[in-house]
């Protein structure tokens, strides 16, 4: 139906006849001339209509903004002064000969090119209009290209694609599994996978040197703009490896990437403790190109008589931390009252702080409700610790360690993009050394990663003080966003029994794992990123729904399908269940 996509077209075609087809994306009517913009998915051209050709003519005056079009013309120079610099096709236009209307398009719920006027409701209800803008077309595009080029990627580092099952046992991976009730054995279910992580092991058990997937998983957690419910993760597992193998073929992995889809060059990719990272930026997922820094002051307030201060850095697990901003005596007293009311929805008490009006002047050029708290020589030591320098703020967190983590993080970011010192860079880094456990408020052990990963210490050890233990565990991360988390996995069937049993997992639900680990399972490790995740940050936007053609609400729902929904009472009976309060 066409010999050209409109992009296609430029000036080393003026002259030829062409036939184009795709949507109106514009029709203008300029003094008995009709202009009409025709889009298909490689972008616009210009197709111009003037009464000479009658028939034409009637038939693109009754065009309308997503009319679907099949146009016949001849490619021409654009006249002087006409020529669009913005558009690829910017230098010709097409001047129609025929116009076939190929289907009609009612009046759209909201503009294509006032796409953001419109509530998301209202894009997601009507996913396939939003899909038809050209951002929306090159964010799917690049992700396409991301998959395509993981694949030839590893498969060049002689990985072998394997798919694995997606219905399954229920397993304990930190989230909820959404349930698949069985018709057939009634009152089992099977569960979707929240990561193939068993399988690959068993794989690495199997033979299988190296396996890698692009793998759909799923889910059932609270959401946010960075998750959705299913998402697809790039798998990969190798046998006989240590941490620095994974790294690094990780790290080939995303260079080569960025290098082919998007012409960007990263830079090596710096490592740091998972102990260094909470000190310094308290996150496990820095944005290095932030240079503001926490700096640890509590062994400065452990005598004060300030409470504030002095009651977390007297505690194990308090924290007291500044922070220098560099140039930030110019912002408004309301600015300061903010940043206070900021901090305080992520359970900070408070914001402390000094203004550094003359350093030199001792504490008669300093500004702060704190001071009268505080002996001059603190006072100086503290400035002297941050290397604080006239027109500088210096910020306080003191609270509790997860605290001032959480909220000096949020505020680092916050007040690194109010002051412009944000570098436009990529900034990479590798996060290693994690903690093998967390704590939850019931003082209960569960996994920072997942039940699987090795530990750096003996079984004895891990017997005695598993809270103490560390893990063979690595984060990639990239502008302060995690994109993909990995560790060496337990090959030794004693050590994963032992882990089971600090968790307080029943061996039962892994029997088949643990059978494996018996067998002579080799040493093996890996890792899992989130493809979604990486091309939101390699488009630059802060929505996971923005790289996904049919994405779900933060309340986990489909306005588009409608989805989930109620099923009739036969396809319960079918599947032995019932739901409360509506009968048997």
């Amino acid at each position: 139906m066409r010999t050209h996509h409109c992009t296609d077209l430029s000036a080393a075609n003026i002259g030829e006849d062409v036939e184009l087809t795709g949507w109106a994306h514009r029709r203008r009517d300029h003094g008995g001339v009709i202009f009409i913009d025709l889009r298909d998915h490689t972008g616009m051209v210009q197709v111009v209509y003037d009464p000479d050709a009658r028939e034409s003519f009637a038939v693109a005056d009754r065009v309308r903004n997503e009319f679907v079009l099949r146009a016949t013309g001849r490619v021409r120079r654009r006249p002087e002064g006409m020529v669009n610099p913005d558009l690829a096709t910017g230098e010709i236009e097409v001047l129609g000969t025929s116009l076939e209307v190929l289907n009609v398009s009612e009046t759209l719920p909201f503009q294509l090119d006032e796409y953001s006027r419109a509530g998301e409701d209202v894009r997601l209800r009507y996913r396939y209009l939003d899909l038809r803008r050209p951002a929306m077309q090159e964010r799917l595009r690049l992700r396409a290209r991301t998959a395509s080029h993981v694949r030839r990627y590893l498969e060049g580092q002689d990985y072998v694609e394997i798919e694995t099952p997606t219905l399954t046992r229920a397993t304990p991976e930190g989230a909820r599994d959404y349930l698949v009730p069985s018709r057939i054995h009634a009152g089992g279910f099977y569960a979707l996978p929240q990561s193939p992580q068993v399988f690959k092991q068993l794989l690495m058990a199997s033979g299988f040197d190296r396996y890698y997937q692009i793998a759909r998983c799923y889910r059932d957690e609270d959401l946010r703009a960075d998750r959705q419910p299913e998402f697809t993760q790039i798998d990969i597992e190798a046998a006989f490896v240590d941490e620095s193998d994974v790294m690094r073929l990780t790290e080939g992995m995303l260079k080569s990437l960025f290098l082919e889809v998007m012409d960007v060059t990263l830079p090596d990719f710096p490592v740091l403790t998972w102990s260094e990272a909470m000190r310094r930026f308290g996150s496990d997922r820095p944005d290095l190109r932030n240079p503001l820094e926490l700096v640890d002051v509590a062994d400065l307030m452990s005598d004060v008589r300030f409470n504030v201060f002095r009651a977390p850095a007297t505690d194990p697990k308090g924290r007291v931390v500044a922070l220098r901003a560099p140039g930030a005596g110019v912002l408004p007293r309301r600015a300061l009252d903010d940043y206070v009311a900021f901090v305080g929805t992520l359970g900070a008490k408070g914001l402390a702080y000094i203004k550094v009006n003359d350093r030199a002047a001792g504490i008669e050029g300093l500004q702060s409700p704190i001071i009268k708290f505080l002996e001059a020589r603190t006072i100086e030591r503290v400035l002297e610790r941050v290397g604080a320098e006239n027109g500088d703020i210096v910020f306080f967190g003191a609270d509790h360690s997860d605290v001032v983590n959480l909220s000096m993080a949020a505020f680092r970011l916050k007040l690194g993009t109010d002051l412009d010192i944000v570098e436009d860079r990529w900034a990479p880094l590798w996060v290693t050394e994690w903690p093998m456990f967390e704590q939850n408020e019931a003082g209960a052990l569960t996994p920072a990663h997942h039940p699987f990963t090795m530990p750096a210490c003996s079984i004895a050890e891990m017997r005695d003080n598993p809270a103490d233990a560390f893990a063979k565990a690595y984060d990639v991360v990239l502008n302060g966003v995690e994109v993909g988390g990995g560790s060496i996995r337990i090959h030794d069937h004693a050590m994963q029994r032992q882990v089971f049993a600090a968790l307080n997992v029943e061996d039962e639900r892994f029997g088949h794992l643990l059978d494996a680990l018996r067998f002579g399972c080799p040493p093996h490790g890996g890792i899992a990123l989130g493809l979604d995740r990486l091309v939101m940050v390699m488009v630059g936007t802060e929505a996971i729904r923005d790289v996904l053609a049919f994405p779900k609400t933060q309340s986990a729902a489909c306005p588009l399908t409608a989805a989930p929904a109620p099923v009739d009472a036969n396809q319960l009976r079918d599947l032995h269940l019932r739901i409360r309060g509506q009968g048997s």
